[in-house]
């Protein structure tokens, strides 16, 4: 299948996504001297703004590609929460699975001056989800699964994703042979048994292996374990500058980055899981879906805050970068 027609079928698809939810708060301003009570600049504010962040960002990128998001999660009976309900309607993400609870939204805060990052302060509560809401929670899930062409569970370990919580995934999935990829934490690995692909960078790769990458040599024995001990039908573990390296059960594939200004790696993980997903759910093979993430990914990371990156946007970079694409 062609990129072209792979990109035009993003339209027809529906992504579950699942896991933590967070609001990310910007506060741009200008820093023009040092403060006298204490060796730190004053930063001037200019604006403040908010974005969807952790698994609400994951669904934004599906919106934004030209699918349609269901989120499911947790937020507070809060000011915070409220912005995120407000964020979710007008980006035209389903928010019927958000269940609020007494536990605080999750924010995190940056500082933003001259287009660097000066400070970030987390307010979080990182309890495992349990109770009412949690029996609420995967209720609803048992419910609207089935009705969707992939699930993405966004685990930014702040208490949502459990085995309990994967296992009902995968029990309402498999029936339908429905997709399911997971953006992992460390610590939380032993969790992703049998799920079809999890996204890590390459320290997490390393840590959940126990093996240190320091070549080519060393990830490719890092991938292959991990395949092998979670029996996922993928790993896709990124790798910065040096792009992605796919392992599936026969072959390696490296793909190389593209060659873009960094301005910011804020939420690139979220975009590389979906749209590997949503491009694989549209009919694309594992490779094609893996080159798709790559290029959405290096669109992402030229942006300041949590990004995404659209089809036109991805038409592009796949035409420009042909040799990176393998276009047909």
């Amino acid at each position: 299948m062609s990129y072209t027609k792979i990109l035009r079928e993003f339209r027809k698809k529906k992504i579950l996504v699942i896991g933590d939810i967070i609001l990310d708060r910007y506060i741009w301003g200008r820093v023009n001297r040092i403060s006298p009570e204490a060796p730190v600049p004053i930063v001037e504010v200019a604006k403040e703004d908010f974005l969807l962040g952790g698994a609400s960002n994951v669904a934004h990128n599906i919106v934004a590609l030209g699918g349609s998001a269901s989120i499911v999660g947790v937020i507070g009976n809060d000011r915070a929460g409220d912005v995120l309900m407000n964020l979710f309607d007008e980006r035209g993400i389903q928010c019927q699975g958000i269940f609020r609870c007494s536990r605080n939204t999750i924010v995190k805060t940056r500082v933003i001056a001259h287009n660097q990052q000066v400070v970030r302060f987390d307010k979080e509560d990182k309890d495992r989800l349990d109770g009412k809401v949690f029996r609420e929670l995967l209720q609803y899930i048992r419910e609207v699964l089935p009705n969707h062409d992939a699930v993405i569970i966004s685990d930014y370990k702040k208490g949502v994703v459990s085995s309990e919580l994967i296992r009902e995934v995968l029990k309402n999935s498999k029936p339908s042979h429905i997709f399911v990829s997971v953006d992992p934490k460390v610590g939380h690995f032993k969790l992703y048994k049998n799920v079809s692909l999890i996204t890590p960078n390459l320290a997490e790769a390393s840590l959940a292996s126990g093996i240190e990458i320091e070549d080519e040599k060393s990830l490719i024995n890092a991938g292959r374990t991990l395949l092998k001990n979670l029996s996922c039908d993928a790993v896709l573990i990124t790798r910065g500058e040096q792009g992605m390296s796919l392992f599936e059960k026969e072959k390696v594939t490296h793909i190389p980055t593209v060659t873009r200004d960094v301005y910011d790696v804020t939420g690139a993980g979220d975009t590389v899981i979906a749209a590997f997903t949503i491009a694989h759910a549209a009919g694309a093979s594992m490779k094609e879906a893996a080159v798709i993430a790559n290029h959405a990914a290096g669109i992402v990371v030229g942006k300041v805050g949590t990004a995404a990156a659209t089809p036109e946007q991805l038409r592009k970079s796949l035409a420009v970068n042909r040799d990176k694409s393998e276009i047909h």
